[in-house]
C-alpha cells in the first residue's frame, strides 16, 4: 500500500470512528430533545447511519478492518434537557466536520468529493442546531494545532485552556 493510500485509509478510518460516536450521540439527542426537533434529530441519526455503513465498506476497498462502535461514549457534557440536546447535536455536527476535513485532504477525486459534500452536510447541520456559523466549518479545532474528534473549538479559543482536562478530555471518539 502507497503512503497516499496509508493516510486516506487512517483518514476514513478516524471519520468511521467519529460516525460511530455521532450515531451514539444522536441516540441521546433523540431522548431529550424536544418533540418539535425530533424529526431534525433522526434525519441527521439515519445520515450518520448511512455515512458509517459507507466509510465501513471504504475501509475494506482499502484493505482494512474498519474500527468497532464502542460499547458506549462518554459525553463532552451532561444532557438533562432539550436545550443540552441541541447543544450535544452541534457538538458532534462539528467534530464530525474536523474529522471530514483531515479525509477531503487525504482522500483523491470522487472520494474527496464525497469527504468534501459530509462534510458540508455536517457543517450545515451544526449551523442548523447552533443557530449560528463558523467561518471556515471543520478547521476551527485547527488553531491549537489537534485535529479529529478530540479537538474542540473551545480549547482553540482560550489559549489558557487545558485540552486534557476539559470537556475534550470526555470524548465521543473510541480510544484504541
Amino acid at each position: 500500500m502507497s503512503e497516499a493510500e496509508d493516510r486516506e485509509l487512517d483518514a476514513v478510518q478516524a471519520a468511521l470512528a467519529a460516525e460511530h460516536a455521532a450515531v451514539y450521540g444522536y441516540g441521546v439527542v433523540g431522548g431529550r430533545i424536544g418533540e418539535e426537533r425530533r424529526p431534525e434529530a433522526r434525519t441527521a441519526y439515519d445520515a450518520h447511519r448511512a455515512r458509517r455503513d459507507a466509510l465501513a465498506r471504504r475501509v475494506r476497498d482499502l484493505g482494512g478492518e474498519p474500527v468497532a462502535a464502542a460499547a458506549g461514549y462518554a459525553l463532552p457534557f451532561s444532557v438533562p434537557d432539550s436545550a443540552a440536546a441541541a447543544r450535544l447535536a452541534a457538538e458532534l455536527e462539528e467534530r464530525v466536520a474536523g474529522v471530514y476535513s483531515d479525509l477531503v485532504r487525504a482522500a483523491e477525486g470522487e472520494r474527496r468529493a464525497t469527504a468534501a459534500g459530509a462534510l458540508r452536510e455536517a457543517a450545515v447541520r451544526a449551523v442548523r442546531w447552533r443557530g449560528g456559523s463558523v467561518a471556515f466549518p471543520g478547521l476551527a479545532e485547527r488553531a491549537d494545532g489537534r485535529s479529529g474528534p478530540d479537538a474542540t473549538p473551545d480549547a482553540a479559543s482560550d489559549p489558557g485552556s487545558d485540552p486534557a482536562s476539559g470537556p475534550a478530555s470526555a470524548s465521543t471518539t473510541p480510544t484504541a
